[in-house]
């Protein structure tokens, strides 16, 4: 017998959380979460979604045994202002019972009915800056801390659930060998000169932040046009900044201002940190710590994270300030691969960006849907 509870306390918040190290164990390429981390992302009173969203937590059980979880979510703001009468599901996890799977879903289509919207899809976060999606290509990877990681039968189970494929999202790679700057270099003069361009660098966390603001808006306004976009508020912006900033070496965020020092482009780019959380195992003390901050400095993976370009300069060779810039930055640092996290297959302005490099798509993922 499966029972359904929600989990409705900062005990049962817990066990949501610690689930999948139980489910996951000793994988090689399952990446854990910072479990403090995900109790301030559930943390009605921290995370300033819950103004315009919300959630409910559910864990099954079977034989006193945790079996699955999962998240019912309804983004007001998605439903009200985008009229996508959508209830999403995210943080799902679950053994290989298709029937533990039915039941929790049967838990976000209540949600869903009962605030009379007609379609489930995940999974998916709150916001666009939440992880997204199930794997179905990729499983021989190691995972990072954007993104989740699950086994072949997530996809398989939805499918036999009558769920379709909505969305589907690639992740690629190259080496930092195929950078070469004769796709950048000249034209990275040419742009500044010709638009009055200046690329901003940092090396103190402390001089970002009076620029993050304005980076979020442009955030907001370069993604605008994609049909699965939901805007970050003013309060998601200061909860996402306090979440990820000090992770990000300051070198490894770059603006572009035009003479009036509006940014016009912006790119964030962080150090791979898999294998420190690996190390970590979800907690930052006694030693998560230490590895998280050697991973910041010595890590030689880096994951380009986002890049925003203002609609009026999106094709006029912006990007080639941008990676000179990071060239520069990372050239004597024995980078050894860059990879890009989830982008939509059919988002052609992304893919041309990385052409020159000659990636290599590893992995890809999918958000499912189903009518109810």
């Amino acid at each position: 017998m499966i029972t359904i509870v929600e989990a409705n306390s900062k005990r049962l918040l817990k066990e949501f959380i610690k689930f999948p190290f139980a489910l996951y164990k000793n994988h090689p390429h399952w990446v854990p979460p910072l479990i403090d981390d995900e109790l301030q992302t559930f943390d009605k009173e921290i995370n300033p979604v819950f103004k315009s969203a919300e959630a409910y937590f559910y864990l099954a059980y079977q034989d006193n045994q945790i079996v699955g979880r999962i998240a019912a979510i309804i983004n007001w703001n998605e439903v009200n202002d985008q009229q996508k009468k959508k209830v999403r599901f995210g943080w799902w996890d679950v053994i290989d019972d298709i029937e533990v799977t039915k039941a929790l879903l049967e838990k976000v289509y209540e949600l869903g009915k009962k605030n009379n919207l007609d379609h489930v899809e995940g999974p998916m976060g709150f916001s666009n800056l939440d992880k997204v999606g199930v794997m179905v290509e990729g499983f021989d990877e190691i995972g990072s801390m954007i993104t989740w990681y699950n086994y072949p039968y997530y996809a398989t189970h939805l499918e036999k659930l009558g769920y379709v494929k909505e969305k589907e999202f690639h992740e690629n790679k190259f080496p930092f060998s195929n950078v070469k700057t004769e796709f950048f270099l000249k034209a990275n003069e040419l742009i500044k000169k010709r638009y009055e361009l200046t690329p901003v660098n940092f090396s103190k966390t402390k001089d970002i932040m009076p620029y993050v603001d304005k980076m979020f808006d442009l955030f907001n306004k370069s993604y605008a046009s994609l049909a699965s976009f939901v805007a970050i508020t003013d309060a998601q912006k200061e909860f996402f900044k306090k979440k990820y900033i000090n992770f990000i070496n300051p070198e490894y965020i770059k603006f572009i201002v035009d003479k009036n020092d509006n940014i016009v482009a912006f790119s964030i780019v962080m150090p791979s940190y898999a294998v420190a959380l690996q190390k970590a195992n979800g907690k930052l003390f006694p030693f998560g710590f230490y590895h998280l901050l050697k991973a910041r400095k010595e890590s030689k993976d880096i994951i380009f994270y986002l890049i925003g370009i203002d609609p009026v300069y999106q094709s006029r060779g912006v990007t080639a300030i941008v990676f000179n810039e990071y060239y520069e930055a990372f050239k004597d640092k024995g980078i050894q691969y860059c990879y890009n996290t989830p982008y939509l297959e059919d988002n052609h302005a992304i893919i041309n960006i990385w052409k020159h490099f000659e990636p290599v798509v590893f992995r890809k993922r999918r958000t499912y849907l189903k009518n109810l």
